[in-house]
C-alpha cells in the first residue's frame, strides 16, 4: 500500500519484526516433536543458524564449536583473524578502548593487509575440526581472494555486503559479475545482502545457492544515520520470499534460500523471520553475548572500521551465557536473548506445525 508523503512523493508502508505477531492455530504440539533441520545445497544442520561473519561474534574457536552445535559459523575473511597471526591482544584493547576514541582505533587496527595464508590456514582449522567450513568476503575483495578461499576448501562461500546487486556499474574498476563468477565456482555461494523483490530475483538468476535479505550489522549499525538506508524486516522476508516463489517458476523448479541478516537480537525474531519466509536466520548480536565470543561483550562489524565513512559502532551488549546456553538455555533471563533454539521450538508446537518448511505458512497479524 502506498501511502502520500506530499504532493510530489509517494511511499510504501512496510513492516519490521516488532510491528507483527504470530497467530496460534487450534492445533498444538510437543516442543520435542518439532523439527529444525535445514538443508541447503548438500549441507544439513540441526539447526537454521548461521553466525554473522563479524569479529565480535566468529573466530575459528568459536565457528567450529557453533558447527558442533548443529549450526553454521561463517568466518570473516577480512577481520582480524586473516590480518594478524595472533589477534588476541588486540581484542582484548578492542574490549577496553574508550568510546571516544574507538572508531579512530578500529581504522588502525584494521589497515593491517589481509594476508592469504592466514585465510588458508584459518580455513584449514575449521576442516580439521569436522564441521562445515564457510568464510565470507566482501563483493569488492572477492575476485583477490577467491581463488584462495576455494583451494582452502571452503565448503560454502557467503559474499555479504551491506548492499549487493547483481549488476554493480563503475567506471574505474573491473566490476565484479557474480552470474560468471558463481557459475565458475566449484562450491555453493550465499550472496547479499538485498531488501527487494526485484534485487533478489536478480541474485537468485546469478546462480546463488542462498540469498541474504537485510544489511547486517544490526545492533552495531548506523548505515540508517549516515546513509539513510534502512529496510523493514517483515515486508523484506515477504517480499524476497515471494521472488523466490517467482523464481521457483521461472527456473522450472530450482529452489533459492533466503536468510534473513539483520534484525535478529531475540528468539521471537527468529520465529517473525521463518514466519515470514526465512528457511534460516544469520545471527550477530545474540551470539556475541556468549562468553565464548571473542568480542568479550563488545559487538562491532566490518562497517565500524570503514577507513572512510563508518557506518557501525563498537556496542556493549554484555554477556548472558555460554554458548550453549544462548542456543539450548536454561535461560536466566526472560528477554529472549537466550535458549533460541527452544523459544523457537516452543513458538512452532504452539502453532501446531512439525518442520520449518510448514512454519513459513503461519499466520501474522499487525499489532
Amino acid at each position: 500500500m502506498s501511502i502520500d508523503i506530499g504532493m510530489a512523493k509517494r511511499g510504501r508502508q512496510a513492516y519490521h519484526f516488532d510491528d507483527i505477531a504470530i497467530v496460534p492455530s487450534r492445533r498444538t504440539r510437543d516442543p520435542e516433536e518439532v523439527s529444525t533441520h535445514w538443508q541447503i545445497d548438500a549441507y544439513r544442520f540441526d539447526l537454521p543458524v548461521m553466525a554473522a561473519p563479524m569479529d565480535s561474534v566468529m573466530s575459528p574457536e568459536t565457528a567450529i564449536a557453533l558447527g558442533r552445535f548443529g549450526g553454521l559459523g561463517v568466518l570473516d575473511l577480512e577481520g582480524l583473524w586473516t590480518r594478524y597471526e595472533n589477534p588476541e591482544k588486540l581484542l582484548e584493547e578492542i574490549a577496553t578502548i574508550d568510546g571516544t576514541s574507538a572508531t579512530r582505533r578500529l581504522q588502525e587496527i584494521y589497515s593491517e593487509p589481509i594476508k592469504p595464508e592466514l585465510i588458508t590456514a584459518r580455513l584449514q582449522q575449521m576442516r580439521e575440526a569436522g564441521v562445515t567450513v564457510a568464510g565470507a568476503l566482501s563483493p569488492q575483495r572477492t575476485k583477490q581472494f577467491a581463488d584462495t578461499v576455494v583451494e582452502a576448501g571452503v565448503d560454502l562461500f557467503v559474499i555479504r555486503g551491506t548492499t549487493v546487486s547483481a549488476e554493480h556499474v563503475s567506471g574505474q574498476t573491473e566490476p565484479l559479475n557474480l552470474k560468471e563468477f558463481i557459475y565458475e565456482l566449484d562450491v555453493p555461494v550465499i550472496v547479499g545482502g538485498c531488501a527487494t523483490h526485484q534485487a533478489a530475483l536478480h541474485l537468485m538468476r546469478t546462480g546463488a545457492a542462498g540469498v541474504l535479505v537485510g544489511f547486517g550489522g544490526g545492533a552495531a549499525h548506523t548505515t540508517r544515520s549516515v546513509l539513510g538506508v534502512a529496510v523493514p524486516m517483515a515486508s523484506a522476508m515477504a517480499d524476497v520470499a515471494a521472488a523466490r516463489r517467482d523464481y521457483l517458476d521461472e527456473s522450472g523448479g530450482r529452489y533459492v534460500h533466503i536468510i534473513a541478516d539483520g534484525s535478529i537480537g531475540r528468539s521471537g525474531d527468529i520465529a517473525k523471520a521463518i514466519a515470514c519466509g526465512a528457511d534460516a536466520v544469520m545471527i550477530g548480536s545474540p551470539f556475541a553475548r556468549a562468553a565464548e565470543a571473542p568480542g568479550r561483550g563488545y559487538h562491532w562489524g566490518a562497517e565500524a572500521w570503514h577507513p572512510d565513512l563508518p557506518r557501525g559502532e563498537r556496542v556493549d551488549i554484555g554477556t548472558v551465557g555460554t554458548l550453549e546456553q544462548v542456543l539450548f538455555g536454561p535461560s536466566s533471563v526472560p528477554d529472549g536473548t537466550m535458549n533460541l533454539i527452544g523459544a523457537l521450538r516452543r513458538a512452532m508446537a504452539t502453532t501446531g506445525y512439525t518442520d520449518l518448511k510448514e512454519f513459513q505458512r503461519v499466520e501474522v497479524v499487525l499489532g
